[in-house]
């Protein structure tokens, strides 16, 4: 009697299967049903995940959260699955932004932020999201993920917002030009992950106050034009993805400031959630 619990991107997807007090991390490609049909995701699926899965671990329910699966695409992911795994096995099929919910909040309120290459944010009441701010991706939004911070830094080096030295530091590091900077941005696919790939310069060197500053002002500008519209300030600020952990410390300051109250900070969903399927509740 064995539970899968997946957490899944566009890129990978983390799978955990447990017993209850015995887990196994299994990995495969990732899978959203705005980018694969039916018929790729159960290749996938077949080719992937079942040689990982022995005849004796009997998979009697499967709790699958990703990118893409909204309520009109979450029926193709759940069908894909059936396919490949016994007609009476249980599956759920939710989306990223109800997973990091209840990975982070469980079955308790509260506000649930998502930072990654991209951020979402949502309220959450403990059993569903009543309320999401739209991210609007990292042209229109998308404010405090690794891609919005990426393209507000290159734009400010390329425009000389940043002293002399943090430019040239930054040209030096990353061993971009101009030119390729432009060519990346504009005629590559993706553009959003290559700007996001520059965000962990800003890591490297937080303690200079000028890159601590532009991290406070791009993250600020997130609770801004997300989690201010909430209007529900007691409610404790959640967050979950790489982004969000590798900068927790300015978030936490940023959340003080405002009055806002941290909640849990985790740098993926995937544990979380099979402690909420595994030890707090039944099948949902």
């Amino acid at each position: 009697m064995m539970t899968l619990v997946a957490d899944s991107g566009s890129t990978k997807t983390a799978w955990c299967l447990t017993d209850g007090e015995h887990h196994e991390l299994l990995m495969t490609q990732g899978i959203n049903p705005f980018q694969q049909n039916e018929k790729e995701i159960v290749k996938l699926l077949r080719e992937e995940l079942l040689p990982l899965l022995s005849a004796e671990q009997i998979v009697t329910d499967v709790f699958f959260y990703g990118a893409g699966c909204t309520a009109e695409k979450s029926p193709v992911v759940a069908s894909a699955i059936r396919q490949i795994l016994r007609n009476e096995t249980k599956i759920f099929v939710g989306s990223d932004m109800l997973g990091a919910a209840r990975s982070l909040c469980g079955n308790n309120p509260g506000i649930v932020c998502i930072l990654g290459t991209g951020s979402n944010s949502c309220y959450y009441d403990g059993v569903q999201i009543l309320d999401n701010v739209s991210p609007l991706g990292y042209i229109l939004g998308d404010e405090g993920s690794g891609a919005y911070i990426g393209k507000r830094l290159v734009g400010n080096v390329l425009k000389r917002q940043f002293s002399d030295h943090l430019c040239q530091l930054f040209l030096k590091e990353t061993k971009l030009t101009t030119s390729a900077i432009i060519q990346k941005v504009y005629r590559e696919p993706l553009p959003n992950r290559f700007l996001a790939s520059l965000s962990p310069f800003c890591a490297r060197h937080r303690e200079m106050k000028e890159v601590h500053d532009f991290l406070i002002d791009c993250f600020s500008e997130f609770f801004k034009r997300n989690v201010n519209l909430y209007e529900i300030p007691e409610l404790p600020v959640n967050f979950v993805g790489s982004v969000a952990w590798f900068y927790r410390e300015e978030l936490q300051e940023i959340a003080k400031n405002l009055g806002y109250r941290m909640g849990n900070i985790m740098q993926a969903p995937l544990e979380g959630l099979v402690n909420y399927h595994t030890q707090m509740n039944d099948i949902i």
